[in-house]
């Protein structure tokens, strides 16, 4: 799907702004903007080299947030995501030594390559917006996105993640290969200068947090609301479906909807809304049943399949 409605001002100029950088994604950058604002979490699924990671640094500088990456190995602790106790021996006590999760947007990179144990230490900070070490329980700073990338899990060395995790994402999103024009465009650009290092902060953060909040007041009428829940209820009756979508995922298609409504300047959710966001938040919520897997059915044509099948409801302006 591509989105054609114009941004508020002032994140069409973070789009163009992190556009210098990534090349023919618009539609990728207003959906990860979409899960920040609804402070949510991203997962980005493709091939290697498409510019996953350059996207998520291009984001923090837009925001001149702090931004921290972890590289996901086979030999990843958890307390080298969340941190550890370390005993200072002048003050005889035990003191918090922050690992890379505490920080403003965290690049978890290549997610699936570590183990369940170690991908499950981001649970409670992706859920929670805090760590727990030790027992003491901490917040992390706001605002706080996870920005997670994996490989195709056909891919040698890689583990599917769990789906308690799957479900913290509030989108999944392919970054997909560029066309020929965009390649060329790219190539131009990176000739004789390095793009990242020349673009700047384009939105204070205290103007991200009062946006944070202005989309909670974004309103959602019963009507948009029993479409949301017509679509999951539809998901865990679909005969292809050995999971469907768990009420986390209605919870987090309204929120969505309700930050994508803001970015595009309204304050209230339309049917739309929730049409074009429910392939990126509802498909990796989805278990597909073996047999419909040979049939070459997914979780994506799965989606498209439940908005066709649902009526969608007529809904004039707030």
């Amino acid at each position: 799907m591509t989105i054609h409605e114009p941004l508020l001002p002032p994140f069409e100029k973070v789009v163009r702004n992190i556009e210098q950088v990534i090349v023919g994604k618009r539609e990728v950058i207003i959906l990860s903007l979409t899960a920040l604002l609804a402070k949510g979490h991203v997962l980005l699924e493709d091939v290697p080299g498409v510019g996953k990671t350059m996207l998520v640094r291009a984001l923090a500088k837009s925001f001149n947030v702090e931004l921290k990456r972890i590289q996901f190995t086979p030999d990843l602790l958890p307390s080298d995501v969340i941190g550890v106790s370390v005993y200072n021996p002048k003050t005889q006590q035990f003191e918090y030594k922050p690992g890379p999760i505490v920080a403003h947007i965290v690049l978890a990179d290549e997610i699936n390559r570590t183990s369940p144990k170690t991908q499950s230490a981001l649970l409670e900070a992706m859920e929670e917006g805090s760590v727990t070490v030790d027992g003491v329980t901490r917040a992390l700073p706001q605002p706080f996105l996870v920005m997670a990338t994996q490989n195709p899990i056909e891919y040698e060395g890689t583990y599917p993640l769990p789906e308690a995790q799957l479900d913290r994402f509030l989108v999944k999103l392919h970054m997909g290969y560029p066309s020929p024009d965009e390649e060329i465009e790219m190539l131009n650009r990176l000739e004789k200068a390095a793009p990242l290092s020349e673009i700047g902060p384009v939105m204070l953060l205290d103007e991200l947090l009062a946006l944070q909040r202005k989309v909670m007041d974004v309103h959602v009428s019963h009507t948009v609301k029993r479409y949301i829940v017509e679509l999951v209820q539809q998901s865990r009756q679909h005969e292809a479906v050995y999971l469907g979508v768990s009420p986390r995922g209605s919870v987090a298609l309204m929120k969505a909807a309700q930050a994508y409504a803001c970015i595009h300047g309204r304050d209230f959710v339309i049917p739309d809304d929730v049409q074009q966001l429910a392939p990126y938040v509802l498909a990796h919520r989805l278990l597909i049943r073996p047999e419909a897997q040979w049939d070459k059915l997914d979780a994506d044509a799965v989606i498209r399949q439940l908005l066709a099948r649902t009526p969608v409801p007529v809904q004039g302006r707030r």
